[in-house]
């Protein structure tokens, strides 16, 4: 049974950064890309970024871009999503999530998705 487990949430002032770790144990992590979501409360899950399985190619929602990169390390099964210039309404709670495709099919849904992790909270404060 894949696991996927995130650390690195916490509370920081506007402006600050934050990276956000998911490790994956359990089953194959090679081959399949990783993305990550965001629930604010009250809000649906909404995509935050893709990386494709050999971390050539990453995506972005439009509301992160230029400022949250996504990254992978394979040999340790992990990636990260390093966040700066956070903005209040970057508060929420951010998974990690493999592709359910060994391929670049879609990635911006979460049913493009079959593994989550529990989460982890990040609070921005202004």
């Amino acid at each position: 049974q894949v696991q996927l487990v995130e650390s690195g949430g916490g509370s920081v002032q506007a402006g600050g950064s934050l990276r956000l770790s998911c490790a994956t144990s359990g089953g194959t992590f090679n081959g399949y890309g990783m993305g990550w979501f965001r629930q604010a409360p009250g809000k649906e899950r909404e995509f935050v970024g893709h990386i494709t399985w050999r971390g050539a190619n990453t995506y972005y929602a439009d509301s992160v871009k230029g400022r949250f990169t996504i990254s992978r390390d394979n040999s340790k099964n992990t990636v990260h999503l390093q966040m700066n210039s956070l903005k209040p309404e970057d508060t929420a709670v951010y998974y990690c999530a493999r592709s359910k495709y060994d391929s670049l099919v879609r990635y911006w849904r979460t049913q493009d998705y079959n593994y989550w992790g529990q989460g982890t909270q990040v609070t921005v404060s202004s």
